[in-house]
């Protein structure tokens, strides 16, 4: 899969409060889908659930170091709603962007511990759009004219992005059917910046702002004000960045002012008080800590090691007691002097940008953003990446742990066997910089080798018993380079063939860097993506906000909300795509060449001599040399033999062990395929009131029951708000005799197991056009459930549905084998809840 790693479906639980409330507001006709399954089948009831999800707050108690961030690729997966607004729309997941050093290192690592099928993540939101003045990006120079910001045709808000006279960049949306608002804070300096002798002094800035400010000087006054106004917050900081932000219910004005104050506050005037610095390093220490155990951060640390000592990305980023405390006592350094220096070095308002989600009005809001961050000091530094990026090399010179042909063996916490294979990008300039983020080659070769259809690289690895899963996408993502990833989640066998898994990849690499990529990989990923952007609908704000805060920083003012969202971002080489407008195909040839060229340099890239290895598997247990400094980690670090390598540069053809480019699509919607007979509502101008929430939405018809005694209950409910081209389906078959002894219900998990892995090939293509299916064995029952665009959508659901009911042999192990990969799958996935 490309970059969300799941062996199966979602196992998202459709009956959930969180499934609830998308369920409710998809189009579902059940009567045309009974012919689709066998009428043996235990009774049935379809049925639409009524209640709307619940949700849960933030806590500034979660502030952490950035190591999850949200990737660009689309994410596949089934429903997840974004919104628990009664007047907000629900939408499937939908791609998210993803900027810092990051998720890769979590791809795989805990892959199969919580269970063998992944819930998807949700999406954030999108933005709205108007003409904007004065925005300085990295990516265009400061706009002379109004520049008119991109947005998805759904979008109705309104929106405004200017410069304040201190040099903070800001984005206004304005959205009157909220109910709550979202204000996020980027500042442009990050972990990188640490001083040398201080690891984790960026990270514990961010926490000394919660705690007092000249005009707020109360220690956590701002989370007590927002808690008691319906609010919350928190922040994280990142290798170059440090994101603050926080929501509340903003239906009065003189509150949102205020809070506004408050936040503004953090950035002009905080205290950093000598009894505030002492205390806060506990919590530092405490959430360093936590994360001692922790598999991602572990293996995150020693990728650092990998680089170059002198570049800042080796850094320790957390920080603890040790580095802030005893560390700068021995070197007789003054914490707070240096924490002050720190804050007048980098917080300074022309490396910041703001932006803000709220109901009021534009004129409003900037009234407020005025008030409360005009105040904030330009100290006219220039960005902090400016002293080392294209000046210090990121890898080549030793770091800790040798990069380059070498492999480290890692011990880890849970019961994991992973391989990943790791190639640095280095980039020469700002401007190859900027353009690989508008070309973005790393999203088609990561579309390429996490395809998981007939052909693909995974499908060729689970024939043969190797893996159960594997991604591709970067990881790292700094100024200067980022580090591109394939990780393959291994079998026992897998785990003792590592080398020929390794050549198998390089096999399907040499397949992409000797034969030209098709133009329908490109067509079909720019079909997709445009019906993403098509139907976007607004989510929760805070997330919203975060998004629109990170890409402000990345792109020009014109792709503040395409820039995350869209592909094909360069018209020409000399223009930028201007339109809202959702595309069906590429302008021009020149248009689908110039991500052609972005991707050919990217796949050249990956030679073996530019690549390096780590293992994770407990079988390296008592058998390790080395312990990483700051989290313990036992772990082997050895070159990999020269002829291993020139096995690799030698290897084996792609097509003569069955490895070819994905085939052509079949389940993207034609044009006629999207049209329904209903137009979506025009969206609420305003929030509604309580009393409007409380009217009870119109219930699903039954329009067949056959009794108790019957086979079926069907309810239907048509879209008549929203009038999209999707329908939703839900098949629940009950029967008590599933869960009534301990066999039975594990036989149920692996039946799920089975069916999910053996289907995969033929509904992975399927779900990239967002066609969803899942399947669910309770203790009431069993639950199949189908969504996605209406064209492609009773095709899918009847191949599916027959395989399921009728065609066993189809979805049952083959072999001992393939019984023995996924009995493993899931001894591994329960062994990771013990009680």
């Amino acid at each position: 899969m490309h970059t969300k790693i799941s062996a199966t479906e979602s196992s998202a639980d459709p009956t959930s409060p969180a499934m609830f409330g998308c369920l409710r507001r998809r189009q579902c006709s059940l009567l045309a889908a009974l012919l689709l399954l066998n009428t043996s089948l235990p009774s049935a009831v379809a049925f639409l659930p009524s209640s709307p999800p619940s949700r849960t707050s933030n806590c500034r108690q979660k502030c952490h170091i950035n190591n999850a961030d949200r990737k660009w690729p689309r994410t596949i997966s089934t429903a997840v709603p974004a919104s628990n607004d009664e007047n907000d729309e629900y939408e499937f997941s939908t791609p998210a962007f993803n900027d810092a050093d990051s998720i890769t290192r979590r791809r795989l690592v805990l892959s199969l511990l919580a269970s063998t099928s992944f819930a998807p993540l949700a999406a954030n939101a999108i933005a709205p759009s108007t003409t904007v003045a004065n925005a300085a990006t990295p990516l265009a120079a400061e706009a002379a004219t109004p520049i008119r910001i991109l947005k998805p045709p759904l979008d109705k808000r309104t929106y405004e992005t200017y410069t304040l006279p201190n040099g903070l960049q800001v984005l206004l949306c304005s959205d009157p059917a909220s109910t709550t608002s979202a204000v996020a804070m980027n500042v442009h300096v990050g972990a990188c910046s640490d001083p040398v002798e201080i690891p984790g002094l960026a990270h514990f800035c961010e926490h000394m702002l919660f705690l007092g400010t000249e005009l707020y000087p109360e220690e956590d006054s701002f989370t007590k004000f927002l808690s008691a106004n319906g609010g919350n917050n928190n922040a994280f900081t990142d290798s170059e960045k440090t994101v603050y932000y926080f929501e509340l219910d903003a239906s009065i004005n003189s509150r949102f002012s205020e809070a506004l104050l408050r936040f503004g506050s953090f950035f002009s005037g905080p205290l950093f008080t000598e009894s505030a610095t002492a205390r806060e390093l506990n919590a530092i220490d405490s959430e360093n800590s936590k994360n001692l155990q922790n598999d991602i951060f572990r293996l995150y640390e020693l990728e650092k090691d990998r680089v170059n000592s002198e570049h800042p990305y080796s850094k320790f980023f957390t920080g603890n007691k040790e580095t802030l405390l005893e560390g700068t006592k021995r070197q007789g350094i003054n914490l707070r002097q240096q924490l002050v220096k720190f804050y007048e070095a980098y917080y300074s308002a022309n490396q910041m940008s703001l932006a803000v989600v709220a109901p009021q009005s534009i004129s409003q809001l900037k009234k407020f953003v005025s008030e409360g961050f005009g105040s904030i000091p330009n100290r006219e530094v220039n960005p902090p990446e400016d002293k080392w990026a294209f000046r210090v090399p990121p890898y080549g010179k030793s770091g800790l742990v040798p990069a380059q042909k070498n492999v480290v063996e890692i011990v880890p916490i849970q019961e994991l066997r992973q391989v990943s294979i790791t190639w640095p990008i280095e980039f020469a300039s700002k401007e190859d910089r900027n353009l690989f983020s508008l070309n973005k080659p790393d999203y088609f070769v990561g579309w390429l080798l996490g395809h998981e259809g007939e052909g693909s690289l995974l499908s060729y690895l689970k024939d043969k018993g190797w893996a159960n899963s594997l991604g591709a996408s970067d990881n790292a993502n700094l100024s200067d380079f980022i580090t591109f990833e394939v990780t393959v989640e291994l079998t026992n066998k897998g785990l003792g063939v590592i080398d020929d898994v390794c050549e198998t990849i390089f096999s399907y690499v040499r397949m992409l860097q000797e034969s030209p990529i098709p133009d329908y990989v490109f067509d079909e990923n720019l079909q997709l993506d445009e019906l993403e952007w098509r139907y976007s609908t607004k989510g929760q704000p805070v997330n919203y906000v975060q998004s629109l805060v990170t890409a402000m920083d990345k792109f020009p003012p014109s792709l503040y909300i395409a820039g995350p969202r869209r592909l094909a971002l360069k018209e020409s080489e000399s223009k930028l795509i201007s339109s809202d407008d959702p595309r069906t195909s590429f302008k021009t040839k020149g248009q689908r060449d110039i991500l052609k060229a972005a991707y050919t340099d990217l796949i050249n890239s990956l030679t073996v001599d530019n690549s390096f290895l780590t293992v994770f598997s407990k079988t390296f247990e008592g058998k390790t040399s080395k312990k990483e400094k700051w989290y313990g980690t036992e772990y082997n670090v050895r070159p990999i033999p020269m002829s291993t390598l020139m096995r690799w540069q030698s290897c084996v053809r792609a097509g003569s062990i069955g490895l070819a480019y994905p085939r052509e699509n079949v389940f993207i919607p034609s044009e006629s395929g999207l049209l329904v007979k209903k137009k979506q509502k025009q969206a609420p101008s305003k929030a509604l009131t309580f009393q409007e929430k409380l009217k009870p939405i119109t219930p699903p018809t039954v329009i067949r029951d056959d009794g108790d005694e019957g086979r079926w209950t069907v309810y239907h409910k048509i879209d008549d708000r929203f009038g999209k081209p999707k329908a939703f389906l839900i098949f629940q078959l009950l029967t008590g005799d599933l869960y009534s002894t301990p066999l039975k219900a594990s036989l149920a998990s692996l039946y799920q197991t089975c069916a999910a892995d053996k289907l995969n090939e033929y509904t992975y293509d399927a779900r990239l056009a967002d066609l969803s299916y899942d399947l669910q064995v309770m203790p009431r029952g069993v639950r199949l459930t189908f969504g996605g665009y209406n064209d492609k959508l009773k095709d899918f659901a009847s191949y599916v549905s027959s395989k399921l009911a009728r065609d066993l042999d189809d979805v049952l192990p083959s072999n001992e084998e393939e019984f023995e990969r996924y009995k493993d799958n899931l001894l591994r996935a329960y062994s990771a809840f013990k009680v």
